[in-house]
């Protein structure tokens, strides 16, 4: 049996999120604007399967897809919503499951970090290569959340809301890590964006 751990639609991926999953990216590169399907199963195997499903049925392309014992996923995009609002209904029925099927997300921790220190943000910029750089004086949000494929919707939303910088974005493995920063008012704003996202995150 297929268990669903995490569905995420996103409607119009952010440029800063979609420049993210290009740098680990080994598939086809998701633009700004596209829509884009986030799926985590268990266990790690059976996703090739539903790719197998998806990319069949629709004209989605597969940007990543990660393969664990324990967790799969796939991260499915395509300009054209329809095309992926299809490859996650191809998928469900694939999996006899339904969108409530999905595992509710939970927040193992948050914290906004005010005024960073020059030596603090510089060893986050050594550990952090692949997002923008944290600056001295700025104020930091850090979001952990469980499955981590949740953290990917977490971080669209948190763009969208405001002027912030995404530093780091990690959404496979048993949790979900955000970095993100910016002046004060906007990283508080992005935070409450991001933290509603996952208590409602988005389907199809």
């Amino acid at each position: 049996m297929i268990s669903l751990r995490t569905y995420v639609y996103i409607d119009s991926l952010q440029p800063q999120l979609a420049a993210y999953i290009a740098t680990s990216s080994q598939g086809f590169l998701p633009v700004p604007g596209d829509a884009c399907l986030w799926i985590e199963v268990s266990p790690g195997m059976a996703v090739h399967r539903l790719t197998d499903s998806a990319l069949k049925s629709t004209r989605v392309h597969l940007a990543q897809q990660v393969v664990e014992r324990n967790y799969g996923s796939m991260v499915i995009h395509q300009r054209d919503q329809s095309d992926v609002i299809e490859a996650g209904r191809v998928i469900l029925q694939k999996m006899n499951a339904r969108q409530e099927d999905r595992n509710n997300c939970k927040i193992a921790w948050q914290e906004v970090i005010r005024g960073m220190t020059p030596d603090h943000t510089v060893l986050i910029n050594r550990q952090e290569r692949r997002g923008s750089m944290i600056l001295p004086g700025q104020s930091m949000f850090i979001l952990e959340t469980e499955p981590a494929g949740y953290i990917v919707y977490a971080a669209n939303q948190a763009e969208k809301a405001a002027n912030i910088t995404l530093i780091d974005v990690k959404a496979v493995g048993a949790f979900g890590r955000l970095t993100l920063a910016g002046s004060e008012g906007d990283v508080d704003e992005a935070a409450a964006a991001a933290i509603e996202a996952v208590q409602r995150p988005s389907g199809t």
